[in-house]
C-alpha cells in the first residue's frame, strides 16, 4: 500500500508538451510510473512521449481514465490548471509550478473546497511512492522501497532525508513534498496523517523550515494519536536573521513561534524525535525504531 500515487494510478501531464513538462514526464515514465497522457489545448489527437495528447483533463478523465494530474504550467495560468482538474474529477493533484500569486491561491483553495481532490503543492517537488510511481521532479534514484515516510516542505531537504533513511538501512514508503508557498494544498498535518493512517509506513519524517504554524499544528496532532508512530523531524532555517524570507515564499518569521528554535521546543514537547542536522535523520530513525 501506499498514499497518494502507486503502480494503478492513472497519471496525466499538464503542460505536457512544453519544456518542463516533456522533460519531466519523459523521467517520470523511464522510472516506470503510469502515465497514460497529457493535456496541452489545441494539440489534442497528437502523440507525444508515445502517449496520447489531449486538449483537456475531462477529456482525458473519459479516454484514459485519469485520476491524477501533475501540472507544469506557467504560474499564470497554473490556478485554472488546477481547478479544471479538480472540476473533471481528478482525485490528486500535484502543481509543481512556482510563483503562483497568493491570491490565486485563495481562489484555488476555496474553489476545490468542497470537491473530493487533494492537492499537492504548488512549488513542491511532488510525491514518489518508490518502485511504483514518481509523480514529480525529485531524482528517482535516491528513493528506495521501506516503510519511512517522508513530508517536507522543502525539495532538496526531502532528497537528504531519503538519502539518510537509505544509508541507515531503511527506505521509504511515500515521500510528499508539500511545497513551500504560504498557501499550498496539503500543510504538513494532513500529510503527516496520511501516513500515520498508512499501516505499510512504521515511522515519520517531518521536515519544516521556520515561518508558519504547519509545524506546531502537526505536532498537536501527532501527540494526539498517542505517538502511534515515532517522528523524527528538522527544522530549517535555523541561523535565518530575524525577519528575513530564506528561500521559500513562506518561509518568513512573523511572530516568537516561527522561528526554528521556538518550533523545534514545540516538537519535542509533542513527543517528535528533533534533529539539529539532517545527516542525523536516518540514524535517528533507525535507534527508535529498534534497528
Amino acid at each position: 500500500m501506499s498514499v497518494l500515487v502507486n503502480k494503478n494510478s492513472n497519471i496525466i501531464v499538464q503542460g505536457f508538451t512544453g519544456k518542463e513538462g516533456s522533460f519531466h514526464a519523459e523521467q517520470m515514465i523511464e522510472y516506470g510510473t503510469n502515465v497514460v497522457g497529457g493535456v496541452t489545448p489545441g494539440k489534442g489527437g497528437q502523440e507525444h512521449l508515445g502517449k496520447p495528447v489531449f486538449n483537456s483533463v475531462s477529456e482525458a478523465v473519459q479516454k484514459v481514465q485519469a485520476d491524477t494530474s501533475i501540472i507544469f504550467v506557467p504560474p499564470k495560468f497554473a490556478p485554472d490548471a488546477i481547478m479544471e482538474a479538480a472540476e473533471a474529477g481528478i482525485s490528486v493533484i500535484i502543481c509543481i509550478t512556482e510563483g503562483i500569486a497568493v491570491q490565486d491561491m485563495v481562489k484555488v483553495k476555496a474553489y476545490i473546497e468542497d470537491k473530493n481532490v487533494t492537492l499537492i503543492g504548488p512549488n513542491c517537488p511532488g510525491v514518489i511512492t518508490p518502485g511504483e510511481a514518481k509523480v514529480g521532479i525529485m531524482p528517482g534514484f535516491v528513493f528506495k522501497q521501506g516503510r519511512i515516510g517522508v513530508v517536507s516542505k522543502s525539495g532538496t531537504l526531502t532528497y537528504e532525508a531519503a538519502d539518510q533513511i537509505v544509508k541507515a538501512g531503511l527506505g521509504i514508503s511515500t515521500a510528499i513534498g508539500i511545497g513551500g508557498d504560504p498557501i499550498v494544498g496539503t500543510p504538513t498535518k494532513e500529510a503527516v496523517q496520511l501516513l500515520m493512517e498508512d499501516p505499510d509506513t512504521d515511522g515519520i519524517v517531518m521536515i519544516g523550515e521556520i515561518g508558519g504554524n504547519y509545524e506546531a499544528l502537526a505536532s498537536e496532532y501527532i501527540k494526539s494519536t498517542g505517538n502511534k508512530k515515532p517522528v523524527v523531524g528538522f527544522i530549517a532555517g535555523q541561523t535565518a536573521p530575524a525577519g528575513r524570507t530564506m528561500g521559500h515564499a513562506g518561509a518568513i518569521i512573523g511572530g516568537k513561534d516561527d522561528t526554528a528554535a521556538a518550533k523545534m521546543e514545540i516538537m519535542a514537547s509533542c513527543g517528535i524525535h528533533v534533529v539539529n542536522s539532517p545527516a542525523d535523520i536516518g540514524k535517528t530513525m533507525a535507534k527508535v525504531l529498534g534497528k
